[in-house]
């Protein structure tokens, strides 16, 4: 199976401003652990990297009886889309830019 992914605690910490800056500080938070596997844990063996999920369960819905991603069921407030661009290309410029300054 895969291993865990385990965000690196210093890129996590230099990031999360820029997470918080797109959608405010009360709407990020560290989720309890999960047993998910995720290949992605791969690449963070590597490099120092970060994973982080987008909300995307509609408004009036409780999340923690709607259907998953990967159910028939599941429904996507679209919105969500619109959020995770912001959150990626904030960090990502973010990042780029502190690279430039250091």
């Amino acid at each position: 199976g895969n291993p865990a992914t385990v965000n690196d605690p210093a890129l996590t910490a230099r990031m999360l401003p820029s997470l918080q800056a797109v959608v405010g500080a009360d709407n990020v938070y560290e989720p309890p652990l999960q047993m998910g596997a995720e290949d992605f844990s791969f690449y963070a063996q590597q490099v120092p990297s970060m994973f982080f999920f987008v909300g995307s369960t509609a408004k009036g819905i409780d999340p923690a009886t709607a259907p998953s991603n990967h159910s028939p069921q599941f429904l996507l407030d679209e919105s969500s889309l619109d959020v995770g661009l912001r959150a990626l290309l904030q960090v990502s410029l973010d990042y780029l830019h502190q690279g430039e300054a250091g």
